[in-house]
């Protein structure tokens, strides 16, 4: 299968090397040397073209996407800080009956942390001695702040019922590559669940099995409906 990767830094880069484990050839990749003003973005370009993944910036994503969604491309939105237009690139890919991913986080490990987190809320919901609090941590070029994964961490929390006040607090420093913490505290002890990564491989396997999965198939979807879509039903 062809792909195109949409930005070509380092994650671009480790989505390149490896591409050839998840049966994919990369075929064309677009940049700020060669997509001036969306140039790149042609039917010629993306005619053999099988899925597409981006990995851009917060300010040139929707933009990107909404050229994917005319020219019907297959697409993995590996972009966060964007999703408040959600509705609006949902709206296209559906209209032009084209494939989306999007998530805030493709790493495996963070989507199971996520469910942890979900069934821990739920439990600590009639615990009211406990206070809660989330956090993250990401290198100091990461635009948005809050991280997209640590607000659906707390939204996820929200929606298992949990209503009492999480404190949220984000840092930027360095080169570390995401950390995702939710602690729950009370005058007797202290609960805390932690997810770290150790490098953006996770996140560029996540993209590439999402890739795989959207190339064979239609609609708009969240990461995670993809991941666990072959759980056994209860």
């Amino acid at each position: 299968m062809k792909l195109a990767l949409i930005g070509y830094g380092k994650m671009g880069k480790m989505l390149e090397r490896l591409a050839p484990e998840y049966g994919f050839e990369v075929t064309l990749i677009l940049d700020i040397h060669n997509n001036v003003n969306g140039s790149g973005f042609t039917a010629e370009n993306f005619r053999d073209v099988h899925a597409a993944i981006e990995f851009t910036a917060p300010d040139a994503a929707v933009a990107n996407l909404e050229k994917l969604a005319v020219l019907r491309v297959p697409t993995v939105a590996g972009t966060t800080g964007w999703f408040g237009q959600l509705d609006h690139v949902r709206q296209l890919f559906e209209n032009n009956h084209a494939g989306l991913v999007y998530s805030p986080n493709y790493s495996i490990g963070v989507n199971i942390f996520q469910r942890i987190v979900t069934e821990a809320a739920v439990w600590m919901q009639q615990q009211p001695a406990y206070e809660a609090w989330a956090w993250e941590l990401h290198h100091s070029a990461k635009k948005d702040a809050p991280s997209g994964t640590l607000l659906k961490l707390v939204e996820g929390m929200r929606a298992a019922g949990y209503h009492n006040h999480v404190d949220v607090a984000s840092n930027r420093a360095g080169a570390v590559p995401g950390t995702h913490e939710i602690g729950f505290d009370s005058a007797a002890d202290t609960i805390t669940l932690r997810h770290t990564a150790r490098s953006r491989e996770g996140f560029a396997r996540g993209a590439l099995h999402a890739a795989k999965w959207i190339a064979a198939n239609k609609g708009v979807h969240e990461f995670s409906e993809i991941l666990f879509s072959s759980e056994p039903q209860s």
